[in-house]
């Protein structure tokens, strides 16, 4: 029997108390990854924590658009798992339901703080710690091991949505600043990533304001939806590959997913 694909890693996942981000986690851990998780709700990561293995997974609580949490974070992998994490997995975020002309503009200064300055922190601080680990190598010898980051964006990243321009606009953001970080990256051993999933069924869209009615709309014409367990496989896919082999975008939708 083969070892599993990611045994050995020491992954980080932010967001990953609920959806796409505990799917993550569980599916890393699966693979043979040592992870933290990370999320605002203690007793809710703490559940987490049990059901991955007290001994695979630990739990650092705290809003991960600060950068003293992003320090904690990365600094519990590397005391509690020998070394820096070299999987981290960029999802903590929120929606907003409407437009620039529509949405609550009381909304707009959090979300982006959370969708794209918390987001370029992690980034940054996982970037450099990263490529830390690859200084004085050249050439092929940088690549003597994987090194992930990979980011959450949204097909509204990608292709304006007028249900949810404000929110598509963080997500247009977040998508320059991992490609800006992999062009960066790349070249010293470090592959940043983008995934961008089209409606998934999660918590999400309650937390954004979206009317129930309207997406339940939306599932019936283009359904099945995707889950968080169909984005975990595509990150887990991503991270699996050889160093040499950077799956560097992905957009995944339902297949009758036509617009956005």
């Amino acid at each position: 029997m083969s070892k599993p694909s990611l045994e050995g890693r020491i992954a980080v996942v932010t967001g990953a108390s609920a959806g796409i981000g505990l799917a993550v986690a569980r599916i890393l851990a699966a693979q043979g990854a040592m992870v933290v998780v990370n999320a605002r709700r203690q007793a809710k990561l703490e559940e987490v924590v049990g059901e991955l293995g007290k001994g695979r997974a630990i739990a650092v609580a705290g809003d991960c658009s600060e950068p003293a949490v992003i320090g904690r974070l990365l600094d519990a992998a590397r005391s509690t798992f020998g070394r820096e994490a070299d999987l981290v997995v960029v999802n903590a975020g929120r929606g907003l339901n409407g437009s620039v002309l529509t949405s609550d503009t009381s909304q707009w200064e959090e979300m982006v703080r959370t969708n794209v300055i918390g987001a370029a922190h992690l980034i940054r601080e996982a970037g450099l710690r990263l490529s830390k680990a690859t200084e004085g190598k050249s050439g092929p010898a940088v690549l003597d091991r994987a090194r992930d980051i990979i980011v959450l964006g949204s097909t509204v990243g990608r292709h304006v949505s007028p249900f949810s321009s404000m929110y598509g606009s963080t997500k247009f953001a977040v998508h320059g600043l991992t490609e800006g970080a992999r062009r960066e990256l790349g070249p010293r051993g470090v592959r940043v990533s983008l995934v961008e999933p089209g409606f998934v069924v999660s918590e999400f869209q309650g937390v954004a304001g979206y009317d129930q009615k309207w997406m339940d709309g939306v599932f019936e014409r283009i359904g099945p939806p995707l889950t968080p367990d169909d984005v975990a496989r595509t990150v887990a896919f991503m991270a699996s590959q050889p160093a040499g082999v950077h799956v560097a975008d992905v957009l995944i939708r339902p297949t009758r997913q036509d617009y956005p």
